[in-house]
């Protein structure tokens, strides 16, 4: 029998995700799914996110395998025994540098490194990392453009840039663009939404917002089954706007600690009992023949 999320086992499930519970599979009600295999237009399908791979971070406190995280990451996606249909990178490929052929030596690395995975299908997303500097014309060259959609399996993916502009915002072009989008698709219809920042008002102060990110979640509330997934926070948090599920990813080079849970943000210290602690990946299964995604998290290296 399918079952719902009501918004009580929403906040209890972030809550048990965000103490860092080994082993949460979150899932995300999501009926639109349903919706769209009911028209025939959805099948079963699986994709992974992966996020914040920051190539280029030197810093042995924190990283003391920064040139081996992503290479360890990489051979444990290829091991998984199920392989996703696609996968997505949102944001922050690359550590920032003021050195333009730096900034494109890096993206070089990540593009042939992620070349190794066996999932040929790969989205990107820039990050602030990537692009405030150049307002992504470096990223374009190695990965195109930094706002796009695509459709898969009856599901409708809309790619936001909050990060070319180095205020942080969308712009109105973008949110207009959005809304003509959105315009072509019925209000039911399931719609993912990948984007850098998060678009709500998680820690302004920490840079932990967009400007304009509520003309974005204002465009998307008429429509039913919308989920966002994200990443720059480097850590897993789950968040509603209403009745759309926000959900962040890890990152791969260090986790940063909970909104406001500290005064200064800054990276978590490596922990030498716990390699990798706090850095990992996610698996996004969407089931047709229910009203969820599940969300199972995953570490860098294999248990």
């Amino acid at each position: 029998m399918t079952r719902h999320l009501d918004r009580r086992e929403f906040i209890q499930l972030a809550g048990l995700a965000t103490a860092g519970v080994a082993g949460v599979v979150f899932s995300s009600g999501l009926r639109g799914v349903s919706f769209a295999a009911g028209k025939g237009r959805a099948e079963d399908f699986m994709f992974l996110q992966m996020s914040d791979l920051h190539w280029g971070f030197a810093g042995p406190a924190v990283n003391p395998d920064a040139d081996g995280t992503l290479d360890k990451a990489i051979a444990h996606v290829n091991a998984l025994p199920h392989q996703p249909d696609f996968i997505v990178f949102t944001g922050d490929l690359t550590h920032t540098t003021d050195d333009p052929q730096e900034r494109r030596k890096r993206l070089a690395h990540v593009r042939d490194a992620v070349g190794k995975l066996k999932v040929k299908k790969q989205r990107y997303l820039a990050g602030e990392h990537d692009a405030s500097l150049d307002r992504a014309e470096a990223f374009k060259e190695f990965f195109g453009e930094t706002r796009y959609t695509f459709d898969h399996k009856g599901v409708h993916f809309i790619v936001l840039d909050n990060v070319s502009d180095p205020t942080g915002k969308l712009g109105d072009d973008q949110i207009q663009w959005l809304r003509a989008d959105l315009a072509k698709h019925d209000k039911e219809a399931p719609i993912v939404v990948l984007t850098h920042r998060p678009l709500f008002d998680l820690a302004p102060d920490w840079d932990w917002a967009t400007g304009d990110g509520s003309a974005a979640i204002e465009a998307l509330m008429p429509y039913e089954y919308v989920t966002v997934f994200y990443g720059h926070i480097h850590q897993e948090h789950h968040q509603l706007t209403g009745h759309i599920p926000h959900h962040a990813a890890k990152g791969l080079m260090f986790p940063l600690p909970a909104p406001h849970s500290v005064p200064k943000k800054a990276p978590i210290p490596w922990d030498a009992a716990n390699p990798y602690r706090g850095l990992g990946f996610r698996t996004i299964e969407s089931q047709s023949g229910g009203d969820e995604y599940a969300l199972t998290e995953q570490s860098v290296e294999k248990a």
